[in-house]
């Protein structure tokens, strides 16, 4: 039988070296250390370079203080991860290949001391066969990382960002500079013989009349004629349906199942049902398999009541009910996301799923987020708006138009959508965020008009033809949406506010009570964390004032309120416990507003999506609801008890 390994299970070791200085002659055996800066030391993987060196003692924690500054340095050289494969997973006469889910970003692959392959994207795929290269016994490989881009952080321009590394953790106004470098998911090695699955495309639906599943696959398969694939799906172990088929591609369609479909959190249960595809021999034994957890749903998108003829749809209709999007805007846990744990995410979504939300929009300046994710949202009933990684910068908000750039971006999505099709959660594909149609803030929203949104939805079309492509977030007629223009028809799926200008009782009121949007696409307000989380992570910085002459809040500078404070209350805060509970009242109230205001005018509004859900960098302020460490802060239990209202 084929099988499949994987590498998280070795021995890994990590050496840093100046670049270039590990390859300085051609005679230069890898596994010699005695150039590297920084000898060998153990390593994770899946797992960063830069908590391996914290481990390790070798830098100082980030979080800490202004510590981030003294990690750069870490960019600057090019690490080599290193481990040897077990003699028994080699095998004479069979076919040997690697697959390495997640490259954080550019490189080479080397077995037994040979460049095998060179990478250069974090959001793909990387698939390379090792056959002819891998020996009898003692068979190793090294990852060598080489130095990442200067800079596609938060601020530049859009249209010139065309290096395909993740790019939140350069800096935003919510995390500070960590630029991760490692292996940030598992490496597989696959053993096969002659006849394997190649690939597998799930696409399934739910009939609302008849009340029964449909499902739609196509298998890619190398086998030889007397070979052929049992599928068998089922729940636990009652069987709803199994044929077998002769071993070559085929195109089904199943209709008719016999299930019950999948609901949202707060709808109803969340049924999952297990496919599997058996790849038999001429001895009717398994060779090969691929197991797969689905469900059945239907989602149509229909006008918002009252809204223009020419409007888009932003009325969520699951199973044949509207449904209240009561999103969050999904940012990564950690800037060092490669050393997310399972349990991580479950603590997360856990907490969304108890706070009532249903969907988690998965923001286009981070990466299609691991497997896990998108498991425990089929879990848990939280639908998700996955976008491609396309985020806008200050200097413009244009995507990349040139034939490289739109070629690279559609090879992304085709990986992504390959990835994450079979998974009931998701619900739309999303060109990107905050994208204009010119390089000019004046600009409308972009549209299909630009080549590269053109491309993508082609291939939404293409390969996953029930879900929706959004073209980006926000679209419509405005950017944001003006109180000026309420009323008028053309505020459809708009971004902000994120800060409340004055006292609540003036103008937030006010806006809200008139607001018009058919769908608020990030909607947040300011809030510090904790007093003690705020101490736990200042180091030497004082902790007041919150102004930006303080560089302990000048990390966060977008969202300081020390202005506000002193124009409300006629004086500075005594200390930093009365401004915490001033600011947290003034999030909790500002959301707790904004919130039942749109839910309030559903259907005229489809929903809306808070921005933040978590810090992943302790900032002392943020739009946050969740602060680094996982606690709530009052505005999150003001939400859920919204959001869990009928």
């Amino acid at each position: 039988m084929n099988r499949c390994f994987s590498l998280a299970s070795l021995k890994w070791k990590l050496a840093g070296f100046n670049p270039w200085e590990w390859n300085l002659d051609e005679h230069v055996n890898m596994g010699v250390q005695s150039r590297a800066e920084i000898p060998e030391i153990d390593a994770e993987v899946p797992g960063s370079v830069q908590l391996a060196l914290l481990k390790a003692g070798l830098i100082q924690n980030w979080n800490i203080d202004l510590n981030g500054r003294l990690c750069e340095w870490v960019e600057n050289r090019h690490w080599i991860f290193k481990t040897t494969m077990p003699d028994e997973w080699f095998s004479r006469g069979k076919n040997f290949s690697l697959t390495f889910k997640g490259l954080d970003y550019c490189g080479q692959i080397r077995v037994n001391d040979r460049k095998i392959y060179s990478f250069e994207n974090s959001h793909i795929v990387h698939n390379v066969d090792i056959t002819k290269y891998v020996k009898q016994k003692d068979n190793s490989l090294e990852i060598v990382f080489e130095c990442p881009p200067r800079w596609l952080g938060q601020f530049g321009y859009t249209s010139k960002m065309t290096q395909w590394k993740v790019r939140f953790n350069y800096f935003w106004d919510w995390v500070s500079r960590l630029v991760q470098i490692g292996i940030w998911d598992d490496i597989i090695l696959k053993v096969t013989d002659s006849s394997e699955i190649r690939d597998v495309k799930i696409i399934t639906d739910y009939d609302v009349t008849k009340k029964t599943g449909i499902l739609r696959l196509v298998t890619i398969i190398e086998a030889a004629a007397d070979h052929s694939v049992r599928i068998c799906l089922k729940q636990d172990e009652n069987i709803i349906k199994t044929e077998e088929y002769p071993a070559i591609n085929q195109s089904l369609l199943w209709n008719g199942l016999k299930i019950k479909c999948w609901q949202s959190n707060g709808k109803g249960e969340q049924n999952l049902y297990t496919l599997t595809i058996e790849l038999l021999n001429g001895e009717r034994k398994i060779i090969d398999c691929v197991e797969k957890s689905i469900g059945f749903k239907n989602v149509r998108w229909e006008r918002c009541a009252n809204s223009p003829a020419n409007a888009d749809p932003w009325l969520c209709v699951v199973n044949g009910k509207k449904v209240f999007i009561q999103g969050l805007n999904w940012t990564p846990i950690l800037p060092n996301f490669a050393d997310v744990k399972t349990e991580d995410y479950a603590q997360r979504l856990g907490s969304y799923k108890k706070l009532g939300f249903n969907m988690m929009r998965v923001w286009a300046g981070s990466f299609l987020e691991k497997e896990c994710f998108y498991n425990l949202c089929d879990e848990m009933g939280i639908m998700v708006v996955q976008e491609f990684p396309l985020s806008a910068s200050g200097g413009d908000r244009f995507p990349p138009d040139d034939e490289k750039s739109i070629q690279e971006m559609g090879e992304i999505a085709k990986d992504f959508i390959k990835r994450r099709q079979h998974h009931v959660s998701l619900i739309a594909w999303c060109g990107g965020n905050e994208l204009l149609s010119g390089k000019t803030e004046d600009s409308p929203t972009v549209s299909l008009e630009h080549p590269m949104m053109r491309n993508l939805d082609a291939i939404v079309k293409a390969n996953d033809p029930l879900r929706r492509f959004i073209v980006a977030l926000p679209t419509g007629p405005r950017f944001c949406a003006d109180s000026r223009d309420f009323g008028k028809g053309v505020h459809w799926a708009v971004t902000g506010p994120w800060k409340v200008v004055g006292e609540i009782s003036d103008t937030w009121i006010d806006y809200w009570k008139n607001d018009d949007a058919m769908f608020r696409a990030e909607v947040g307000c300011p809030g510090p964390c904790d007093v003690e989380m705020i101490r736990k992570y200042k180091g030497r910085c004082d902790e007041l004032p919150a102004t930006l002459a303080n560089p302990l809040w000048r990390r966060a500078p977008w969202w300081i309120d020390w202005h506000e404070f002193v124009t409300e209350n006629g004086s500075e805060p005594k200390d930093l416990e009365e401004y915490v509970q001033w600011g947290q009242t003034r999030q909790t109230e500002a959301l707790r507003i904004a919130v039942r205001a749109c839910k309030k005018r559903f259907p005229a509004c489809g929903g809306i999506i808070i921005w933040m859900g978590h810090d992943c960098f302790p900032c002392p302020t943020n739009t946050s609801i969740i602060d680094f460490e996982g606690n709530f802060k009052p505005a999150a239990y003001a939400i859920g008890e919204i959001f869990n209202s009928k």
